[in-house]
Formats: structure tokens, sequence, C-alpha cells
């Protein structure tokens, strides 16, 4: 623990501040009550998506956001929780950039930009729940947000 902050990994595999327990934007009482991240966000992502879906016989792609700080970053930017109807990911590995040349790294984090650009639409006091993100032509699929978690084998600071 270190500043009043302890870096922690939750259950879904998200490596962030307190365990994602949150005492912002909770209500008249809030410094006696606290939020906690949807026990399987996913699942959330699905019910607002079916819902939307027999509501106006749209399907659209859902993704539940939280706020998250980055290390070696001032300020915080909203990060996907859970997705439904789009792949988390898009891995450009191997297809050519602009120029021709092959990408060799490059894994986009479609739904953690999907979510980033949502709260600049929703912000952060405003007390709306939700935002269309238009344009961002995601990969659809049923992908889930473990699909986002960087294994461990992979992981710079074990």
């Amino acid at each position: 623990m270190e500043h009043g902050v302890l870096i922690t990994e939750t259950p879904h595999g998200f490596v962030c501040a307190n365990g994602g327990v949150d005492a912002s934007n909770v209500g008249p009482e809030s410094g006696n009550l606290v939020t906690l991240l949807p026990v399987d966000p996913d699942a959330s992502a699905d019910r607002i998506r079916v819902a939307v879906r027999e509501s106006f016989g749209t399907d659209v792609p859902v993704v539940v956001s939280d706020s998250f700080g980055r290390p070696w970053r001032w300020g915080i930017t909203d990060v996907a929780i859970g997705v439904s109807g789009l792949m988390p990911i898009d891995d450009l590995r191997g297809s050519p950039d602009a120029d021709g040349r092959i990408m060799r790294s490059t894994i986009r984090a479609t739904a953690d930009e999907i979510a980033s650009a949502a709260e600049l639409a929703l912000g952060k006091i405003a007390r709306r729940p939700a935002a269309i993100v238009r344009g961002a032509r995601p990969t659809r699929g049923e992908g889930r947000i473990a699909d986002a978690i960087m294994p461990r084998e992979f992981d710079l600071f074990p």
C-alpha cells in the first residue's frame, strides 16, 4: 500500500486500485457506502444487450466500463470491464499497415477505446448511465472481457 492506494487483482483478473471498491458517485450516503464491481460484468453486458434488442429491435454491441488509473500516467480513463456482441481486442499482427509494412505487435484494445470515448460523452459526474458510440465498427462476435486480460506469462511485473 502506497499513498493510500492498494493495488490488487480482482477475481475477474483486473489489476486495479483498491480492488475496484469505489466510494465516488454513490449518492447521499457517500462516505458510508461503496460500490463494488459486478460479479460478472459480461453477464451484465449480455442483459443490457438483450433488453435493447427486445425494446428497439436492433442488436447492438454493449460495453460495460469503469474508470481505471494507469501506471506512469496521470489521470483516469474508462476501460471495458464487460462486453457483449463484440470482440474486446482486434489482433492486427500479420496485417499490413497503411504503408504496407506488416504489423508485428499491434493488438488494439477496441472495447477499452469504445469505453473511453463513451466516458467523454457520459461525463464523470453528469449522472448519465449510457452513451451511444457511433462509427467505432468493432469486430462483432461473442467475445468476453477475459479475452483482453494478458496471460501471466506475458506479465512484465510479476
